[in-house]
Protein backbone atom coordinates (compact mmCIF):
# COMPACT_ATOMS: atom_id res chain seq x y z
CA UNK A 1 0.00 0.00 0.00
CA UNK A 2 1.62 3.41 -0.49
CA UNK A 3 1.95 5.77 2.30
CA UNK A 4 4.71 8.15 1.26
CA UNK A 5 4.08 11.66 -0.32
CA UNK A 6 5.52 14.18 -2.47
CA UNK A 7 7.24 17.11 -0.79
CA UNK A 8 3.78 19.20 -1.68
CA UNK A 9 1.99 16.87 0.27
CA UNK A 10 3.85 17.01 3.46
CA UNK A 11 4.23 20.75 3.37
CA UNK A 12 0.45 20.49 3.21
CA UNK A 13 0.41 17.92 6.05
CA UNK A 14 2.32 19.79 8.38
CA UNK A 15 1.11 23.55 6.98
CA UNK A 16 4.53 24.70 6.15
CA UNK A 17 6.38 26.46 3.15
CA UNK A 18 7.58 23.94 0.20
CA UNK A 19 11.03 25.03 0.23
CA UNK A 20 10.94 24.23 3.81
CA UNK A 21 10.26 20.61 3.55
CA UNK A 22 13.50 20.63 1.23
CA UNK A 23 15.41 22.16 4.32
CA UNK A 24 13.79 19.60 6.88
CA UNK A 25 15.41 16.96 3.62
CA UNK A 26 18.70 18.71 3.19
CA UNK A 27 19.37 19.33 6.76
CA UNK A 28 18.74 15.47 7.23
CA UNK A 29 15.59 16.22 9.84
CA UNK A 30 13.37 14.27 7.61
CA UNK A 31 14.00 11.12 4.91
CA UNK A 32 13.11 11.01 1.44
CA UNK A 33 14.16 8.48 -1.24
CA UNK A 34 13.43 9.19 -5.15
CA UNK A 35 11.12 7.40 -7.61
CA UNK A 36 12.60 8.39 -10.83
CA UNK A 37 13.24 12.15 -10.71
CA UNK A 38 10.41 12.38 -8.30
CA UNK A 39 10.94 12.93 -4.17
CA UNK A 40 8.81 10.65 -1.78
CA UNK A 41 8.57 10.67 1.60
CA UNK A 42 7.25 7.77 3.66
CA UNK A 43 4.56 8.16 6.59
CA UNK A 44 7.05 6.93 8.82
CA UNK A 45 9.74 9.36 8.34
CA UNK A 46 7.11 12.07 8.86
CA UNK A 47 5.80 10.74 11.80
CA UNK A 48 9.14 10.05 13.09
CA UNK A 49 10.40 13.84 12.59
CA UNK A 50 7.00 14.70 14.49
CA UNK A 51 7.79 12.39 17.52
CA UNK A 52 11.94 13.51 17.51
CA UNK A 53 10.15 16.84 17.81
CA UNK A 54 7.88 15.74 21.15
CA UNK A 55 10.03 13.22 22.16
CA UNK A 56 12.36 16.68 22.89
CA UNK A 57 9.30 18.30 25.29
CA UNK A 58 10.11 20.70 22.49
CA UNK A 59 7.83 23.46 21.56
CA UNK A 60 7.95 25.21 18.33
CA UNK A 61 7.62 28.30 16.64
CA UNK A 62 6.89 29.53 13.18
CA UNK A 63 9.44 31.87 12.01
CA UNK A 64 8.78 34.30 8.60
CA UNK A 65 9.46 31.60 6.36
CA UNK A 66 7.49 29.17 8.57
CA UNK A 67 10.15 27.22 9.37
CA UNK A 68 9.25 24.70 12.38
CA UNK A 69 11.99 25.59 15.20
CA UNK A 70 12.00 23.78 18.38
CA UNK A 71 12.77 25.48 21.41
CA UNK A 72 13.07 23.76 25.27
CA UNK A 73 9.97 24.39 27.41
CA UNK A 74 9.87 26.26 29.75
CA UNK A 75 13.09 27.91 28.34
CA UNK A 76 14.92 31.06 29.66
CA UNK A 77 14.14 33.09 26.52
CA UNK A 78 10.45 33.17 27.17
CA UNK A 79 9.61 36.36 28.37
CA UNK A 80 6.47 37.26 30.34
CA UNK A 81 5.50 39.17 27.42
CA UNK A 82 5.34 35.56 25.35
CA UNK A 83 2.52 33.80 24.45
CA UNK A 84 2.75 29.76 24.20
CA UNK A 85 -0.06 27.84 23.13
CA UNK A 86 -0.47 24.70 23.59
CA UNK A 87 -2.13 21.99 21.56
CA UNK A 88 -2.01 18.86 18.64
CA UNK A 89 -4.50 20.29 16.06
CA UNK A 90 -3.38 21.23 12.92
CA UNK A 91 -5.82 24.04 13.19
CA UNK A 92 -2.97 25.76 15.66
CA UNK A 93 -0.87 25.75 12.93
CA UNK A 94 -2.85 27.48 10.31
CA UNK A 95 -3.64 30.04 13.38
CA UNK A 96 0.15 30.46 14.01
CA UNK A 97 0.30 31.14 10.15
CA UNK A 98 -2.59 33.66 10.12
CA UNK A 99 -1.22 35.30 13.04
CA UNK A 100 2.48 36.07 11.25
CA UNK A 101 0.96 38.66 9.14
CA UNK A 102 -0.29 40.45 12.13
CA UNK A 103 3.21 41.62 12.66
CA UNK A 104 2.97 41.26 16.64
CA UNK A 105 5.56 42.49 19.09
CA UNK A 106 4.84 39.73 21.08
CA UNK A 107 6.47 36.27 20.51
CA UNK A 108 3.99 32.89 20.22
CA UNK A 109 5.46 30.07 20.78
CA UNK A 110 3.64 26.08 20.12
CA UNK A 111 3.53 23.44 22.58
CA UNK A 112 2.55 19.57 21.09
CA UNK A 113 1.19 18.67 24.10
CA UNK A 114 -1.89 17.26 24.32
CA UNK A 115 -5.16 18.02 26.40
CA UNK A 116 -4.56 17.38 29.90
CA UNK A 117 -0.73 18.30 30.20
CA UNK A 118 -1.71 21.61 28.48
CA UNK A 119 -3.89 22.92 31.41
CA UNK A 120 -1.60 21.63 33.46
CA UNK A 121 1.28 23.74 31.42
CA UNK A 122 -1.12 26.75 31.45
CA UNK A 123 -1.61 26.17 35.75
CA UNK A 124 2.60 25.25 36.91
CA UNK A 125 4.61 25.90 33.74
CA UNK A 126 3.37 29.46 32.72
CA UNK A 127 1.40 28.54 28.92
CA UNK A 128 -0.59 31.33 28.14
CA UNK A 129 -4.01 29.13 26.74
CA UNK A 130 -4.19 25.70 25.78
CA UNK A 131 -6.97 23.68 23.90
CA UNK A 132 -8.62 20.96 24.72
CA UNK A 133 -11.08 18.00 23.95
CA UNK A 134 -11.51 16.03 27.64
CA UNK A 135 -14.81 14.28 28.39
CA UNK A 136 -16.04 13.45 31.72
CA UNK A 137 -18.16 10.83 31.67
CA UNK A 138 -20.12 11.18 35.24
CA UNK A 139 -21.58 14.27 33.58
CA UNK A 140 -21.44 13.51 29.79
CA UNK A 141 -19.75 17.05 29.08
CA UNK A 142 -16.80 18.27 27.94
CA UNK A 143 -13.79 19.83 28.93
CA UNK A 144 -15.80 22.17 31.89
CA UNK A 145 -14.68 19.40 35.02
CA UNK A 146 -11.12 19.40 33.91
CA UNK A 147 -10.64 23.37 33.54
CA UNK A 148 -12.25 23.67 37.08
CA UNK A 149 -10.03 21.02 38.54
CA UNK A 150 -6.83 21.74 36.72
CA UNK A 151 -6.82 25.57 36.72
CA UNK A 152 -7.89 26.36 40.82
CA UNK A 153 -8.06 30.32 41.74
CA UNK A 154 -7.56 30.92 37.70
CA UNK A 155 -9.93 32.66 35.95
CA UNK A 156 -10.56 31.94 32.79
CA UNK A 157 -12.56 32.13 29.07
CA UNK A 158 -13.43 29.29 27.22
CA UNK A 159 -13.53 29.62 23.15
CA UNK A 160 -15.37 27.27 21.30
CA UNK A 161 -13.50 26.16 17.96
CA UNK A 162 -15.42 23.57 16.61
CA UNK A 163 -17.10 20.01 16.74
CA UNK A 164 -15.02 17.28 15.68
CA UNK A 165 -15.92 13.31 15.55
CA UNK A 166 -14.07 10.64 16.80
CA UNK A 167 -14.30 7.14 15.84
CA UNK A 168 -12.24 4.20 15.48
CA UNK A 169 -9.48 3.55 12.32
CA UNK A 170 -9.84 0.46 10.44
CA UNK A 171 -8.52 -0.78 7.37
CA UNK A 172 -10.45 -0.38 4.65
CA UNK A 173 -13.49 -2.72 4.95
CA UNK A 174 -13.13 -3.05 8.37
CA UNK A 175 -12.04 -6.86 7.87
CA UNK A 176 -12.22 -7.48 11.26
CA UNK A 177 -15.20 -5.88 11.92
CA UNK A 178 -14.93 -3.54 14.96
CA UNK A 179 -17.81 -1.12 15.75
CA UNK A 180 -17.88 -1.16 19.57
CA UNK A 181 -15.24 -0.89 22.36
CA UNK A 182 -15.79 -4.28 23.12
CA UNK A 183 -14.56 -5.11 20.25
CA UNK A 184 -10.98 -4.26 21.12
CA UNK A 185 -10.82 -6.68 23.67
CA UNK A 186 -10.90 -9.58 20.97
CA UNK A 187 -7.99 -11.61 21.16
CA UNK A 188 -7.31 -10.80 17.44
CA UNK A 189 -7.48 -7.19 17.54
CA UNK A 190 -3.96 -5.18 17.93
CA UNK A 191 -4.62 -1.56 19.05
CA UNK A 192 -2.58 1.49 18.77
CA UNK A 193 -3.26 4.05 21.56
CA UNK A 194 -2.70 7.62 22.41
CA UNK A 195 -0.08 9.17 24.50
CA UNK A 196 -1.56 9.88 28.31
CA UNK A 197 -3.00 13.34 28.73
CA UNK A 198 -4.40 13.29 25.42
CA UNK A 199 -7.98 14.06 25.30
CA UNK A 200 -8.23 10.57 23.00
CA UNK A 201 -6.65 8.64 25.56
CA UNK A 202 -9.23 10.13 28.44
CA UNK A 203 -11.96 9.36 25.64
CA UNK A 204 -10.72 5.64 25.47
CA UNK A 205 -9.98 5.11 29.40
CA UNK A 206 -13.33 7.10 30.20
CA UNK A 207 -15.02 4.43 28.16
CA UNK A 208 -13.44 1.87 29.70
CA UNK A 209 -14.20 2.50 33.08
CA UNK A 210 -17.86 3.03 32.75
CA UNK A 211 -18.47 -0.24 30.55
CA UNK A 212 -16.00 -2.18 33.09
CA UNK A 213 -13.80 -3.71 31.09
CA UNK A 214 -9.66 -3.91 32.21
CA UNK A 215 -7.12 -2.03 29.62
CA UNK A 216 -5.32 -5.39 30.21
CA UNK A 217 -7.92 -7.18 27.92
CA UNK A 218 -6.56 -4.62 25.15
CA UNK A 219 -3.75 -6.38 22.95
CA UNK A 220 -1.49 -3.00 22.51
CA UNK A 221 -2.95 -0.82 25.10
CA UNK A 222 0.69 -0.08 26.22
CA UNK A 223 1.70 0.87 22.75
CA UNK A 224 1.53 4.70 22.11
CA UNK A 225 1.26 7.18 19.52
CA UNK A 226 1.75 10.43 19.54
CA UNK A 227 -0.96 12.28 17.03
CA UNK A 228 -3.96 11.04 15.68
CA UNK A 229 -2.58 11.28 12.35
CA UNK A 230 0.22 8.86 13.35
CA UNK A 231 -2.38 6.47 14.77
CA UNK A 232 -4.01 6.56 11.83
CA UNK A 233 -0.82 6.35 9.67
CA UNK A 234 0.10 2.63 11.54
CA UNK A 235 -3.52 1.07 10.88
CA UNK A 236 -3.08 1.74 7.14
CA UNK A 237 0.51 0.38 7.51
CA UNK A 238 -0.98 -2.78 8.80
CA UNK A 239 1.02 -1.73 12.17
CA UNK A 240 -2.44 -2.37 14.33
CA UNK A 241 -6.01 -3.73 13.43
CA UNK A 242 -7.91 -0.41 14.81
CA UNK A 243 -6.45 2.96 16.64
CA UNK A 244 -8.88 5.96 17.51
CA UNK A 245 -8.60 9.43 16.71
CA UNK A 246 -10.43 12.51 14.35
CA UNK A 247 -12.23 12.32 11.10
CA UNK A 248 -9.85 14.94 9.91
CA UNK A 249 -6.40 12.65 10.08
CA UNK A 250 -8.37 9.51 8.64
CA UNK A 251 -9.09 11.51 5.48
CA UNK A 252 -5.62 12.61 5.43
CA UNK A 253 -4.23 8.86 5.09
CA UNK A 254 -5.45 6.17 2.35
CA UNK A 255 -6.45 2.35 2.46
CA UNK A 256 -8.68 3.55 6.18
CA UNK A 257 -12.28 3.53 6.82
CA UNK A 258 -13.53 5.68 10.11
CA UNK A 259 -16.56 4.70 12.20
CA UNK A 260 -17.82 7.09 13.96
CA UNK A 261 -17.99 6.71 17.81
CA UNK A 262 -18.66 10.10 19.55
CA UNK A 263 -18.72 14.11 18.63
CA UNK A 264 -16.66 16.15 20.64
CA UNK A 265 -16.02 19.97 21.40
CA UNK A 266 -12.72 21.16 21.14
CA UNK A 267 -12.03 24.43 22.96
CA UNK A 268 -9.18 27.04 23.63
CA UNK A 269 -8.61 28.32 27.12
CA UNK A 270 -7.64 31.54 27.77
CA UNK A 271 -6.56 33.15 30.84
CA UNK A 272 -9.06 35.96 32.23
CA UNK A 273 -5.73 38.66 32.49
CA UNK A 274 -4.73 38.04 28.86
CA UNK A 275 -8.14 38.83 27.00
CA UNK A 276 -7.60 42.37 26.37
CA UNK A 277 -4.17 41.85 25.07
CA UNK A 278 -3.22 42.45 21.46
CA UNK A 279 -2.56 38.98 20.79
CA UNK A 280 -5.87 37.49 22.40
CA UNK A 281 -7.62 40.63 20.57
CA UNK A 282 -5.57 39.06 17.14
CA UNK A 283 -6.54 35.52 17.99
CA UNK A 284 -9.83 35.86 17.97
CA UNK A 285 -10.05 38.27 15.21
CA UNK A 286 -8.84 35.43 12.96
CA UNK A 287 -10.94 33.06 14.34
CA UNK A 288 -14.07 34.96 13.18
CA UNK A 289 -12.28 35.81 9.87
CA UNK A 290 -13.78 34.18 6.85
CA UNK A 291 -10.81 33.52 5.42
CA UNK A 292 -9.32 30.94 8.60
CA UNK A 293 -12.67 29.62 8.72
CA UNK A 294 -12.78 28.76 4.73
CA UNK A 295 -9.16 27.03 5.17
CA UNK A 296 -10.20 24.77 8.45
CA UNK A 297 -13.19 23.66 6.67
CA UNK A 298 -11.58 22.68 3.70
CA UNK A 299 -9.60 20.31 5.98
CA UNK A 300 -12.80 18.38 6.16
CA UNK A 301 -13.81 16.92 9.33
CA UNK A 302 -15.03 19.76 11.39
CA UNK A 303 -18.14 21.91 12.44
CA UNK A 304 -17.00 25.28 12.42
CA UNK A 305 -20.32 26.92 12.82
CA UNK A 306 -19.92 28.27 16.70
CA UNK A 307 -16.37 28.64 16.28
CA UNK A 308 -14.94 32.01 18.09
CA UNK A 309 -18.34 32.36 20.29
CA UNK A 310 -17.51 32.17 23.96
CA UNK A 311 -18.74 28.75 25.78
CA UNK A 312 -18.37 30.15 29.11
CA UNK A 313 -15.87 32.47 31.92
CA UNK A 314 -14.63 30.74 34.96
Amino acid sequence: MDTSFTPQEVADMLKIAKTTVYELIKRGDLNSYRVGNKMRIEMKDIEKYISNKKDNKSQYSLSENNLVTPVEFPLDSVHNNDFIICGQDIMLDILSRHLETYHLETRIYRSYVGSYNGLYSMYTKGASAATTHLWDASTDTYNLTYIKSLLPGIPTFVIHLAKRMQGFYVLKGNPKDIKTWQDLTKPNIIFANREKGSGTRVLLDENLKKLNINSSQINGYSRECTSHLAVASTIARGGADVGIGTQNASIQIKNIDFIPIQEEKYELVIKKEDMNTRIVKSIMEVLNSDIFKFEVLGLGGYDIAEMGNLVTEL
